[in-house]
């Protein structure tokens, strides 16, 4: 009787821990990041979220996310950060749900979505619904765009371009509302918003072409009233970072430096083409204001989008669009406007007293006097009146 019982002990207590393995077994697969020491992003993370309060954008689950994007089932878009999959939430709204890779660096880019965006509210800006942040698991839900990113529809080598084609109206539209979007990014929040990675992939298109800035991802947050900002090292992409984020010998880190990248990506909305795909063999031929500024001296085609301008005010539209994107790419950032006051009143008004800016010195030698503009084949314009005054 002794050995039985002595038996049953042994049994049960074998039974106990062979529960207790399953149990923990089951708890690390579930809750991986439980067992796991905590790494430097994810504190970094967790401390924004605990000393910056209550948001007013919901936490999800990661089995939320699963759920919502019905196990990733539809991919939107993929790039460096991670991927965007389509989604709909309970309420049967759709959603873009970007789920971010793992990074090495400090969770910089994902605190900076949230904190950047949560709490701003302008037709131009992208709304951030929600966020996940669980483990290793970070995600970040947005409400949903139909019509996707601006540069499906500004290149001509975009095979999407050959189901649809914008209207200048439309193009012109977009460039302004752009430009509305970032003065409140820059003067209409309580914190200035400086965004640094201005470009057609970063603009998305509500079903009517109502743009949305969006992907905040290198952003950073400053008093309005700082004018020039300490930062280390460049944030951006090629083609579209300004002089001063490569070398400050070129001038100060500013709101400017959005400015800058605004100008490129008007430039390119007008030429239908990549500015750091021009045609040529040489690298000065490649810079795409040299490009601009020297069809303008040559007088020639600027092999502008091919879209017919059957109206005056589309031709006025990209006259306009040109003039006030050259003077955004001023290499010092002095002599480039403001979004406000000069680019959006420059666009909105007329054309008539614009002037065309100084090639910046990067490029190739100084332009004529008088130049004409062509828009098509047919038509050319004068963008240069000795009465003019500048759009700074």
């Amino acid at each position: 009787r002794a050995l039985y019982s002595l038996n049953a002990i042994v049994l049960s207590i074998g039974i106990g821990v062979l529960t207790v393995v399953i149990i923990i077994y089951c708890l690390r697969r579930k809750f991986p990041y439980l067992w796991k020491k905590e790494s430097v992003s994810h504190q970094n993370i967790e401390n924004f979220l605990r000393n910056v309060g209550p948001l007013v954008i919901r936490r999800y689950s990661y089995s939320d996310i699963k759920k919502m994007t019905s196990l990733f089932k539809e991919k939107l878009g993929q790039g460096g950060y991670g991927s965007v999959y389509k989604g709909k939430q309970q309420d049967v709204r759709l959603v873009a749900v970007k789920v971010l890779k793992e990074s090495r660096e400090n969770g910089e880019e994902f605190v900076n979505e949230v904190a950047s965006i949560s709490r701003t509210s302008h037709v131009n800006v992208v709304t951030l619904l929600g966020f996940c942040f669980e483990g290793s698991k970070r995600a970040l839900v947005y409400e949903f765009m139909p019509n996707g990113s601006l540069e499906k529809f500004i290149y001509k080598e975009n095979p999407s371009k050959a189901d649809h084609q914008l209207e200048w109206k439309t193009l012109y539209k977009i460039a302004v509302g752009i430009a509305r979007g970032l003065v409140y990014l820059h003067r209409g929040c309580n914190a200035r918003i400086l965004h640094f990675d201005i470009k057609p992939h970063n603009i998305l298109l509500d079903k009517n072409y109502h743009p949305e800035i969006s992907d905040f991802g290198l952003a950073k947050i400053c008093s309005r009233d700082e004018s020039i900002i300490s930062m280390l090292g460049t944030r951006g992409t090629v083609g579209y970072i300004a002089p001063e984020l490569f070398s400050r010998n070129f001038g100060g880190i500013s709101h400017k430096s959005d400015v800058y990248s605004y100008g490129m990506m008007v430039l390119e909305i007008v030429g239908g083409r990549k500015n750091i795909d021009i045609e040529g063999d040489r690298t000065s031929e490649t810079y795409f204001p040299h490009w601009i500024y020297k069809r303008l001296d040559l007088d020639e085609e600027l092999s502008l989008q091919s879209l017919v301008m059957n109206h005056e005010e589309d031709r006025e539209s990209a006259k306009k669009m040109i003039i006030v994107g050259l003077w955004c790419i001023q290499i010092d950032p002095s002599n480039r406007p403001t979004m406000g006051r000069s680019v959006v009143d420059n666009l909105e008004g007329s054309s008539e007293y614009l002037e065309i800016p100084p090639k910046p010195f990067l490029t190739s030698p100084s332009r004529s006097p008088q130049i004409k503009l062509p828009f098509d084949s047919s038509t050319t314009m004068d963008v240069l009146r000795s009465e003019s005054i500048g759009c700074s």
